[in-house]
C-alpha cells in the first residue's frame, strides 16, 4: 500500500485547495464580531512559547461549561486561527468554547503537543467552570483521545464527552510516510502515543468520521471504536474536509451529540 498516498486527504477532494482560505476568511470574519461584541478573548498564553496560547469565545450567557476544539494538519500545520467559526454551534448553545494553538513537529515531538494540549485545558479550565467537553479534528482529534491518560485526575472528572473527530489513533502507519521526516515518530513513541494502545478514559467517547473519508481514517476511526468499545458515527456523504462544518451550527447531529450525551 502507498501510505502516502492512504493518507493524502487533499489529493483526493474537489476543490480541496479552496478549503483552506475559506476557513481563514471565515474564522476571521467570526472573531472580528465576536470581539466587537465583547464575547472573545483572544490570545490568552497557556505557557511559554509563542503558539502555547488560546482563544476562549464566549456565550450571551453564563456559560454551561466549557468545549476545547483541537485541530488538526497532522501535527505540521494550522493554528488556531483557522477554525474560530466553529466554536458558534456550541456558543450558540450556551458554552464557552476554547482553541488553543500548539508548537508543530519538527520543533517538537508529538509527544510534547499533547502536554501542551493538556496544559491548554488545564489553564483555560480554571477560567470557566463547569463540566467539560473535548473535540478535535484528525491530529486534533487524536490529541484530545489522548487527554484520558495525561489530564490531572481533577480535570478529567470534570470531563463529560470527548469526540474525537477522524482522528489518528493508530500512529504506527505514519512511520512509513514522507511525513515521518519532520514527524521522526519511532516505535516507542508510536506505541505510547496511539491512543489504541491506552485504557479507554473512564468518561463517554463517541468517534465521529465521514464516510466518504479516505479509507485509512475511516479504519483508524472503527479501529478506536472497537479498542475502547465506544460509539462511533460515519457520517454519510461527508469527507475529512467538511466533516467539521458542523461544528458551527448549533442544530447539528454532532453538535447535539457532543454536549447532550
Amino acid at each position: 500500500m502507498d501510505l502516502d498516498d492512504a493518507y493524502a486527504n487533499a489529493a483526493h477532494i474537489p476543490g480541496a485547495e479552496a478549503y483552506p482560505p475559506r476557513w481563514s476568511a471565515e474564522a476571521e470574519t467570526y472573531r472580528k464580531r465576536l470581539a466587537v461584541a465583547g464575547k472573545a478573548r483572544l490570545g490568552l498564553m497557556y505557557g511559554h512559547g509563542p503558539r502555547q496560547a488560546l482563544d476562549l469565545f464566549l456565550p450571551d450567557r453564563p456559560p454551561e461549561g466549557l468545549v476545547v476544539f483541537v485541530h488538526g494538519g497532522y501535527w505540521l500545520r494550522f493554528d488556531r486561527s483557522s477554525w474560530s467559526h466553529l466554536a458558534e454551534g456550541a456558543r450558540t448553545r450556551g458554552w464557552a468554547v476554547a482553541m488553543p494553538s500548539y508548537d508543530l513537529c519538527p520543533r517538537v515531538r508529538i509527544s510534547d503537543i499533547t502536554r501542551q494540549v493538556a496544559q491548554a485545558i488545564a489553564v483555560v479550565a480554571a477560567e470557566v467552570p463547569g463540566p467539560i467537553r473535548l473535540t478535535g479534528h484528525s491530529a486534533g482529534g487524536h490529541l484530545v483521545a489522548r487527554m484520558g491518560a495525561v489530564l490531572a485526575p481533577e480535570l478529567l472528572a470534570r470531563v463529560a464527552h470527548v469526540m474525537p473527530i477522524s482522528p489518528l489513533s493508530d500512529l504506527r502507519p505514519l512511520m512509513r510516510t514522507s511525513m515521518n521526516a519532520d514527524l521522526k515518530i519511532d516505535d516507542a513513541e508510536a506505541r505510547a502515543e496511539s491512543p489504541i494502545y491506552a485504557p479507554p478514559p473512564p468518561i463517554p467517547v463517541t468517534v465521529w468520521v465521514g464516510g466518504d473519508e479516505r479509507p485509512a481514517f475511516l479504519d483508524q476511526a472503527r479501529k478506536l471504536s472497537q479498542v475502547w468499545d465506544c460509539g462511533l458515527v460515519i457520517d454519510e456523504g461527508r469527507h475529512h474536509f467538511d466533516v467539521i462544518d458542523a461544528l458551527a451550527d448549533p442544530e447539528s447531529g454532532m453538535v447535539v451529540r457532543l454536549l447532550d450525551l
